[in-house]
């Protein structure tokens, strides 16, 4: 009796030490899960809103090039600035068993089904660049401090008329100048941060007399220029040129969010005899350092541009998803401006730098950004 009841403590322990040990090999499972190790190799869904422009190409193939040297695999898709499309693009990838995903929404208030989605199925959201608006299924965010964006378009629109120094001191030049305002499109968040940094910027010179505005249009809703398209930026110059400038007044300044909308405005004008000895081009600003735009600069067309570093960008959002997919916490630097209507999203926001005919071979092509046969 004695050695059975031995025999039985016996078991019962090592049926205690077995249970013990699945239970432990069990948490183990879990906590691996919950550090995201089992997601290595694991699909991230890229949704890019168009090829049209060279920046979203950049971004596009730099977070691909990234993630994949992690050793995750890619789905990369371009909407071509069609709300559908991007909205279709998300539903597959979602289908597909994306375990993250990074998206530069077109309009950032219209994928809210997809994010409701995304959310059901512990996915989680990265808006890249562009704030995803209206929903609270959106994690991180990526991009750059785009009301300073503003701010460097109208410093450096009112250091090419002579307003300010390149220092930011008082220049020399008095005014009155006669500038026409642009903006970005509406559906996108970032374009009220440009319009709003540029505005604090002009408004003191605005009111002061020594910048006007012809036309009189300076509301943000009447200058946005809708999905960034040259053309339409192209169209509402000539009206400009057409309806307020017929009398032989002169533009000699145009805020220009974007290097796209800069050469529709800068086609305009050369078709109304800007661009001549005798009627040089306005001081037109811009923004990304699109290629085209700095061979305009460097041709004295376009007087500037918005370097805005898109490999960091990408390297920065490749490094969100990674500590996402590990269970880590990501690196941020804002969580209080970036409101989307819902929630506030905790931000990464990176540094711009003006760029005109006198840094930009330093700023472009020393760093390796474009290489000095780009620039022709």
């Amino acid at each position: 009796m004695r050695y059975t009841r031995l025999a039985a403590v016996a078991s019962a322990v090592v049926l205690a030490a077995s249970l013990t040990a699945c239970g432990n090999s069990e948490k183990t499972v879990d906590q691996q899960a919950s550090t995201g190790t089992d997601n290595a190799g694991a699909l991230i869904g890229v949704t890019m809103p168009t090829r049209s422009s060279e920046r979203w190409i950049g971004d596009g193939d730099n977070l691909k090039k990234q993630l994949e040297g992690l050793g995750y695999k890619v789905d990369l898709q371009y909407a071509e600035d069609d709300i559908p499309t991007q909205v279709n693009q998300l539903d597959n990838q979602i289908t597909k068993g994306a375990k993250l995903l990074i998206i530069a929404s077109i309009d950032g208030t219209a994928i809210t089904t997809q994010l409701q989605s995304a959310k059901d199925n512990k996915i989680p959201v990265i808006a890249y660049d562009r704030l995803i608006r209206n929903s609270p299924n959106v994690d991180y965010y990526a991009t750059f401090d785009n009301f300073k964006v503003g701010v460097q378009q109208a410093t450096s629109l009112l250091t090419g008329l002579k307003v300010l120094n390149a220092d930011g001191s008082k220049g020399t030049a008095k005014g009155p100048f006669n500038v026409e305002l642009f903006a970005g499109s509406p559906d996108d968040n970032n374009a009220t941060f440009f319009y709003n940094g540029a505005m604090s910027v002009l408004k003191p010179y605005l009111d002061d007399g020594t910048i006007k505005v012809p036309s009189k249009q300076t509301e943000f809703k009447t200058i946005a220029i809708l999905r960034w398209q040259a053309k339409t930026a192209q169209d509402r110059m000539e009206n400009l040129l057409t309806s307020t400038y017929r009398s032989g007044l002169k533009v000699q300044g145009v805020l220009s969010p974007y290097d796209g909308l800069s050469i529709g405005i800068l086609s305009a004008l050369k078709s109304n005899g800007y661009g001549t000895a005798g009627q040089p081009y306005p001081i037109v600003t811009g923004q990304d350092a699109e290629l085209a735009s700095v061979k305009s600069i460097i041709a004295n067309e376009q007087y500037s541009t918005i370097y805005k570093d898109t490999r960091e960008l990408a390297k920065t959002t490749v490094g969100m998803a990674d500590a996402v997919l590990k269970g880590q916490k990501p690196t941020t630097n804002n969580e209080k401006d970036y409101d989307n209507g819902v929630k506030v999203v905790p931000a990464m926001l990176l540094e711009s730098v003006i760029v005109d005919k006198t840094n930009y071979e330093k700023t472009l092509v020393d760093t390796g950004y474009y290489k000095k046969s780009d620039l022709g």
